[in-house]
């Protein structure tokens, strides 16, 4: 079983490895959801907060084989990815492992762990590709 929360350091600044992750998650044909920023959500509620965006993405066709197996991953469904600057402002882009959460819902075995594998490839390469840390894929490369 993975770790479950997986993390990378990105090269850029938090907005543009958002940018970047919504790209490289565009490009690879899935939806964008929902981009949330925690910062500016903070800022009108008068607090402060190091920039914090949350991006919910996925497509219908990764996803619903899960479901079908079990609903209860729904709950982690879509798939999220979270980017922040910590607080020596490194940027960070990170997310939970859809093996992890498949194994956290009792998918272990056959189609659905295989759903689960083909997700975290590609969550993995979008996240690599939007942090320019992906040798064989650079930011603007096409």
């Amino acid at each position: 079983m993975t770790t479950g929360f997986i993390k990378h350091e990105s090269r850029f600044q938090p907005g543009e490895t958002m940018d970047n992750l919504v790209g490289a998650v565009e490009e690879r044909g899935l939806t964008v959801f929902l981009r949330l920023d925690h910062a500016a959500a903070a800022v009108q509620a008068g607090l402060s907060l190091r920039p914090t965006q949350l991006l919910m993405f996925g497509r219908a066709e990764g996803g619903t084989p899960l479901m079908q197996a079990n609903q209860t991953i729904g709950v982690d469904l879509p798939l999220r990815a979270l980017v922040w600057s910590d607080p020596t402002d490194r940027t960070w882009i990170g997310y939970d492992d859809p093996l992890w959460l498949a194994a956290r819902h009792g998918l272990t075995e056959g189609n659905p762990r295989h759903a689960a594998e083909t997700l975290s490839q590609l969550v993995e390469a979008c996240v690599l590709q939007a942090a320019g840390t992906d040798p064989a894929k650079p930011v603007g490369a096409s």
